[in-house]
């Protein structure tokens, strides 16, 4: 008999990690586990009593705060995962901070990549070891995550660059966006470019390292772009919604890359759409929005 499944998700009251949860409860086992987490105690609570309340769920929902920002909790948990249930199967990575097109960019900055990259970064480093064969460790990021939205200058940062390198390029970029610096350095005002650029650039280092090892026993970690989804977050974006998908939709195509029983190799540390990996070096800088938006 197969030991009970353990999965975390972030950034889960909500939207499409809320979806990511209902849709694992629903399709786990009754003696498996889905930990639903954020950073308010009572939405956490809310969350998962109504998913687990839900006609088709299936899997223990538990609500566990996390607030991804603080790092040493996110290794505490990872540590409290491989002590308890001797690792974690499923990991998904899903916390964004909500940013509007009226907010200063730069202003959110330190909030934005605090919950984006360097949240990811931990997440890596502490739930990377006490992933059990097998398992599944996916970033939700998006198609904006491919070098080639990078001003080219700024490519040697994040292509081929490890963990510790990675870590290094955002926080140079941190640095420059508070000295003034970025734009001339070659940084979109955006910050959802260099965000998910070094989102897929960190799954990619850690990957690199694991590879044989991972793909012998089935283990996959990657990037995942869900495609435009409508939630709160994205919707004020966008004026046209018509491709939009409601979160339960989006998380479809995700949840059959997590639960798929065997591990494409051409999908291992790559950023996947719809069961396809996106190649790495695509992509061209998001010139037009940089026009638009204000620092």
């Amino acid at each position: 008999m197969n030991a009970p499944r353990i999965a975390l998700v972030t950034g889960a009251n909500q939207g499409l990690g809320r979806a990511l949860v209902e849709g694992l409860a629903s399709r786990m086992d009754p003696d498996d586990l889905v930990l639903l987490t954020g950073r308010d105690q009572r939405r956490v609570t809310d969350a998962a009593r109504e998913a687990a309340q839900l006609p088709g769920t299936r899997a223990q929902v538990v609500g566990r705060v996390l607030d991804v920002t603080d790092t040493d909790a996110i290794a505490l948990l990872a540590e409290d995962l491989r002590a308890r249930h001797g690792g974690v199967d499923i990991v998904l990575s899903n916390a964004v901070a909500r940013l509007l097109p009226e907010d200063s960019q730069a202003g959110r900055a330190d909030e934005f990549i605090d919950v984006s990259n360097t949240a990811t970064h931990a997440i890596l480093r502490s739930f990377g070891p006490v992933l059990r064969p097998g398992g599944r460790l996916l970033v939700v990021a998006s198609s904006l995550g491919t070098l080639g939205h990078l001003d080219p200058r700024l490519h040697h940062l994040f292509d081929g660059a490890t963990l510790d390198q990675v870590e290094y390029a955002v926080e140079s970029w941190r640095g420059a966006i508070h000295h003034h610096t970025a734009q001339e350095a070659g940084w979109p005002v955006w910050l959802n470019v260099p965000s998910k650029v070094a989102q897929v650039a960190a799954v990619r280092a850690v990957a690199a390292e694991r590879r044989a090892h991972d793909l012998a026993d089935g283990t996959l970690i990657a990037a995942v772009c869900p495609g435009m989804v409508d939630t709160a977050t994205s919707r004020p974006w966008f004026s046209d919604y018509s491709g939009a998908q409601p979160p339960a939709r989006a998380a479809e195509a995700v949840l059959d890359l997590v639960l798929a029983q065997h591990v494409d190799p051409a999908l291992y540390g790559e950023l996947v759409r719809f069961g396809k990996a996106l190649p790495w070096h695509d992509g061209t800088p998001p010139v037009e929005q940089d026009r638009l938006l204000t620092p």
